[in-house]
């Protein structure tokens, strides 16, 4: 119950940074985004209590470390690999046109229609 209650106060310490955004309009545009700011820091640093937090916390540390193990392409392998989409979708719309052109004359044949 009492992490329910620390997630309301973490959506209510948001709202009010985004109240005061919207209360200090008169105000310098550095206060009004360091009031959403201290709202969104404030809500983390309560949600970082809840077993939710924790939980995101730790996922977010996975995440990190899936991310390091991840072989990025070499340049060469990105620049064939482009090059070979580039060509597919060239071929395909070659061929995509050639339908086209050929369902054109069909039909104007079949509706006995001359280009």
């Amino acid at each position: 119950m009492i992490d329910k209650i620390r997630l309301i106060l973490a959506l209510l310490l948001v709202a009010a940074g985004i109240g005061g955004f919207y209360l200090l309009g008169d105000k310098p545009a550095v206060l009004r985004v360091l009031s959403v700011l201290a709202g969104f820091g404030a809500a983390v640093a309560v949600m970082w209590t809840t077993a939710l937090g924790r939980e995101a916390v730790n996922f977010i540390k996975e995440s990190a470390a899936e991310a390091r193990k991840v072989v990025w392409p070499t340049r060469k392998e990105t620049i064939q690999t482009t090059g070979a989409v580039f060509a597919l979708v060239l071929v395909m719309g070659v061929i995509l046109w050639v339908v086209d052109f050929s369902l054109l004359w069909f039909i104007k044949l079949i509706l006995g229609r001359s280009a």
